[in-house]
Parts: structure tokens; C-alpha cells; sequence
């Protein structure tokens, strides 16, 4: 990797900015709002980081450069993301990153965008950078040494208020001011902190335990702007292989909790963001035994290093089995669409992924396909 254009010159623009300077890339960064530009040059960045970094270019989408990137990030607001993942895969970069999440839940484009994919040299990630981090690689090596028995069941949960967010967007006032406050623009509990349902997926995987195939949700709605948004989502989950668990989402919890527990038949292991001062641990917790406790030291921006440094060497080896694929990220947003119609319709969803990446793969308890509309229908 050498040459990278980001879109978007917000939070996560200026995380993978820096990440990318860091590694020594050379960074474009786009956006449509020219005071955009100006506020990361003049405060996000140098606030975050401690200076400006000369070595990036600022521009106005209309003058961004085609052509001759290895890696194009898209950190925009999630309406926009797909449809900026079709024009990018024409300028045929080796790499795609999108964050998360990858879309709204009406799920728009998606089969489109995958279809793509699959017919190009590109590789597509989606940046749910928790499932590659530290913390994630230890939960691993200690699965494979069976140091707490069978797995179980799975827990994990995103509890956190979201003014930490307002705080790092200190130009919005609040949800109402971005899509953070409409759940139908890929907002909310669900999509914002879609993190832990995503981290979820990852660990039943590495268990052998299959794809999510029913999903029971329930959720509480707020209205606010004009916008409604979901500040409380709990989702139980079975899997393929009959596996279950459950997730927690919010933006309400003050101080937060971000952590995963895989029970076994013999202890547990917990997963924990923000464990102290220090960074994230990985726990082990067995009856009768001093928990163990491995601390995982990081800041945030080095989740964006290690992110950027799992995608290079994805794309150098030329090897598919990244948690981050394009597939593994539109996983979780069948799921969070079907978090939603669950709450609406009171049902569990079975998801039919033969059906593809389309609203018709979420089936209810009467067996049939919901209509493409519903889950942008307000009140359904």
C-alpha cells in the first residue's frame, strides 16, 4: 500500500488519515463540504494528533484524483456509503474499506455492490476494526487451547453513551443533527454500535458455529428532530448450528460497558474494551481460580493502525479469509434489518441467505418474505 484516498473528512476520516500517515502512505482526503476540510486541518486533526500533517491533501470531491490508489476508504455517512463503493470499484484500487455500518437497513444496493465485488480484483472490507484487533487475537489462541472447556453460549454487549460521540463531533448538537438520529439512515443503537452484533458473528464463526439464521429483538424507539432512532436495542441470536446467544446495544449507558463473554463448560473468557487506563484485557475466569487477567495496551488510533495493517496484508498474501470481507459486513446488516422488522412485526426472522443480500431474505413465523418497502415504512 502507497497511495490512499479517503472520503469523508469527519471522525473517521481523520482516524484513517492519521493511521495511514503512520504507515508512511501518502493521503487524499474528499469531502463535499469544504468546511469540513477546514475544520480537520485547523482543529480535529491537530487537536487529536498534536500538529497538521503537511504530507495530506484536502479536496472537494468534485476535484478528487481518479485513478492510481491501492486502498479508498469511504467514512461518510451510511446512505452514501454504497453508492460511493460502485464509483470506487471503477477506479480499481486493490483495496475498499467502508465503514461501518456498511448501510442503512433497508439494505439498498447491497446485492448490487456485492455482485460487483465478486466480479472484481478488488477486495472490500468493512470497518468493523474490533474483530482485528488485539483483544480479538488472544480470545482466539485461547479458544484454540480449550483452556475453559466447550463453548457454551455467547454474550456481548455495546453499552455506552453516545456523548462521547457528540463530543468527538463537537460541531453536531446532537443526534438530530446527523444520522446518528434515524435508525432508518443506519443510526442509533443498532447501527451505530452494530460493533458488538458484528463481534458476535466473528466469535461464533471462529467456534465453527455457522451464520446467524434466526434473529428476536427488542427494541425501544426514541423520536427526536423529526427523526426516530432506537437508544436501546437487545437481539437474542440462534445460529446455524443451533448455537445461541445474545447482544446488547445501546446509547444511553454512563460509564460504558463494551465486553463479550463466551461461557464455557468449565469457565469463561470475557473480551473488554476500555478495560483501564492502559487499554483492553481478556479475562479468564474459571471456578476456584484467580481470574487471569492479560492486558491488551493500545490507544484508540492504534485500532485504525492495526486495521489499516490487516488489510495490507490481506491484499499482499491475496488470501479471503479476513473477518472484515464485504460478506462478513453485509452479514450484519441482514441482521440489523432483521432486528428491526422483528421489533416491528413481534416475531422471530429466519434469514434465507440464498435469497441473497435483499430485504426478501428476512422471512417472519408465518414463512413469508417481508416486501422490499416495510422496513422504511414509518410505523410499521
Amino acid at each position: 500500500m502507497q497511495r490512499v484516498k479517503i472520503f469523508g473528512a469527519g471522525s473517521i476520516g481523520n482516524h484513517l488519515a492519521h493511521a495511514s500517515r503512520r504507515l508512511g502512505w501518502e493521503v487524499v482526503v474528499c469531502d463535499v463540504d469544504p468546511r469540513a476540510l477546514t475544520r480537520m486541518r485547523d482543529q480535529i486533526y491537530p487537536q487529536r494528533y498534536g500538529a497538521w500533517d503537511d504530507g495530506i491533501t484536502l479536496c472537494h470531491n468534485k476535484d478528487a484524483p481518479q485513478g492510481g490508489f491501492d486502498l479508498i476508504a469511504i467514512g461518510t455517512p451510511p446512505d452514501s456509503h454504497l453508492p460511493l463503493a460502485l464509483t470506487a470499484l471503477h477506479e480499481e484500487p486493490r483495496a475498499i474499506l467502508i465503514e461501518k455500518p456498511l448501510c442503512p437497513p433497508s439494505l439498498e444496493h447491497a446485492q448490487e455492490v456485492y455482485d460487483a465485488a465478486s466480479e472484481s480484483h478488488t477486495h472490500v472490507f468493512v470497518g468493523y476494526d474490533h474483530v482485528v484487533g488485539a483483544a480479538s487475537a488472544a480470545v482466539e489462541e485461547l479458544l484454540r487451547t480449550n483452556v475453559v472447556g466447550e463453548i457454551v453460549t455467547l454474550d456481548v454487549e455495546f453499552r455506552e453513551h453516545w456523548g462521547g460521540i457528540f463530543a468527538a463531533h463537537f460541531w453536531l448538537g446532537g443526534p438530530q443533527d446527523s444520522y446518528l438520529g434515524s435508525w432508518r439512515a443506519g443510526g442509533g443503537a443498532s447501527g451505530e454500535h452494530s460493533h458488538a452484533l458484528n463481534l458476535w458473528q466473528h466469535f461464533a464463526h471462529v467456534l465453527g458455529a455457522g451464520r446467524v439464521r434466526e434473529v428476536s429483538a427488542l427494541l425501544h424507539y426514541v423520536e427526536a428532530g423529526g427523526h426516530e432512532y432506537d437508544d436501546q436495542c437487545f437481539i437474542q441470536l440462534r445460529t446455524d448450528n443451533g448455537f445461541t446467544g445474545r447482544v446488547v446495544q445501546d446509547v444511553v449507558t454512563k460509564p460504558h460497558s463494551k465486553r463479550a463473554r463466551l461461557q464455557g463448560t468449565n469457565g469463561a473468557v470475557e473480551w473488554v474494551v476500555g478495560y483501564n487506563t492502559a487499554g483492553d484485557a481478556v479475562l479468564i475466569l474459571r471456578p476456584g481460580v484467580q481470574t487471569e487477567i492479560l492486558q491488551i495496551p493500545k490507544k484508540r488510533p492504534d485500532d485504525f493502525v492495526r486495521e489499516l495493517e490487516h488489510i495490507r496484508d490481506a491484499v499482499t498474501s491475496g488470501h479471503n479469509e479476513s473477518p472484515i470481507t464485504l460478506e462478513r459486513g453485509l452479514e450484519t446488516m441482514l441482521v440489523v434489518a432483521g432486528v428491526h422488522l422483528s421489533e416491528q412485526m413481534g416475531s422471530v426472522v429466519t434469514i434465507d441467505y440464498s435469497k441473497g443480500f435483499l430485504p426478501t431474505a428476512l422471512i417472519t413465523n408465518d414463512h413469508e418474505p417481508l416486501p422490499m418497502g416495510n422496513i422504511n415504512e414509518p410505523g410499521v
